[in-house]
C-alpha cells in the first residue's frame, strides 16, 4: 500500500525487480498469451467466412449482416452480465447440456481453475467466447469491404479456367485479402492484449488468477492495492507490447495503402 499524499520517492529499478519476482504478474502474461493464440486465430478466420456468405446476392441477406453485426454495437457491460447468466450454474448452457444427458453436474464456466487440455483454464476459455462474440461482426464488416472491391469479372475468368465453387475463394479470394487478413490480425492482437471488460464483469481475474489479464492485473494494482508505482510498471510493460503491434500495424499498412479503417 502506498500514501499517495506523500512526494514521489525515487527507487530505481525495485519495481522491475519486483515485477520479475512476481508469479502472479507471469500469471497474468501467461493468460494474455494465451488468450492471444485462442482468440485472434478464430478472429482472422471466421468472420471471413461470414463475410464471403453475407457477400451473397441473395433475397433477405441485409437480415443476416445486421443480425450479425447486432453484438458490436451491444455494450460490453450488458453482454457480460448476459452472458455471465448463461454461465451460471442453473444458466441456460446447463440446463442444456443436463437436458439432452451431458454433464449431468453442469460445467463450472467461470468458477474453475481447471484447464481444457491442460493448457487454458475453462474460465479463461469462457470469457474468450464473450470476446469472439462481440468482435466477429466487426471483423465481417472489414471484409465484407475488401471482398465488394473486387471485380466480378475477376471471379468470372477464374470460372472459365476451372476454378468455380470452394475452389475460386483459394485461387482469388484468400490471395486478394491477405493485407485484410494481416490488418484483421494485428487489430485483433491489440484488443485482445487489452481486455479488461469481460474479465472484470464476469470472472474479477478468478478462480485462483485463472482468468487474469495484465490489463486487469494492472487494475488491481492501481486501485484495489493502490499500488500506483508498481502498477505503472505493469503499465510500461503492456505499453511496450501494444507499440510493438502498433508497429507491426503500421507497416502492413503501408503494405496496403488502399485500406482504410
Amino acid at each position: 500500500y502506498e500514501d499517495i499524499a506523500q512526494p514521489p520517492l525515487w527507487i530505481g529499478f525495485a519495481n522491475f525487480l519486483k515485477l520479475w519476482k512476481d508469479a502472479v504478474f507471469w500469471k497474468t502474461l501467461e493468460n494474455t498469451f494465451l488468450y492471444l493464440v485462442g482468440v485472434v486465430p478464430i478472429l482472422v478466420i471466421a468472420p471471413l467466412v461470414l463475410a464471403i456468405l453475407v457477400n451473397q446476392k441473395l433475397r433477405g441477406m441485409n437480415w443476416f449482416r445486421a443480425a450479425y453485426y447486432t453484438p458490436v454495437v451491444i455494450s460490453m457491460v450488458v453482454a457480460g452480465i448476459a452472458w455471465k447468466w448463461l454461465y451460471a450454474e442453473n444458466g441456460l448452457l446447463n440446463q442444456l447440456f443436463k437436458t439432452l444427458g451431458l454433464f449431468p453436474e453442469g460445467i463450472p464456466w467461470l468458477t474453475s481453475p481447471a484447464k481444457i487440455f491442460g493448457i487454458v483454464p475453462i474460465s479463461l476459455a469462457s470469457v474468450m467466447a464473450v470476446t469472439v462474440w462481440k468482435g466477429l461482426g466487426y471483423y465481417m464488416v472489414i471484409y465484407l469491404a475488401g471482398l465488394q472491391s473486387i471485380p466480378a469479372d475477376v471471379y468470372e475468368a477464374a470460372a472459365i479456367d476451372g476454378s468455380d465453387g470452394i475452389s475460386k475463394h483459394w485461387d482469388i479470394t484468400i490471395p486478394l485479402m491477405k493485407p485484410y487478413l494481416a490488418l484483421v490480425a494485428v487489430i485483433s492482437a491489440i484488443s485482445a492484449t487489452k481486455v479488461f471488460e469481460e474479465v472484470y464483469i464476469m470472472t474479477q481475474g478468478g478462480p485462483l488468477s485463472s482468468s487474469k489479464t495484465i490489463v486487469y492485473y494492472l487494475y488491481e494494482q492501481a486501485f484495489n492495492n493502490l499500488e500506483i508505482s508498481y502498477a505503472c510498471t505493469i503499465g510500461l510493460v503492456l505499453f511496450l507490447i501494444i507499440l510493438g503491434l502498433s508497429i507491426l500495424r503500421l507497416a502492413i499498412n503501408q503494405q496496403g495503402d488502399d485500406i482504410t479503417i
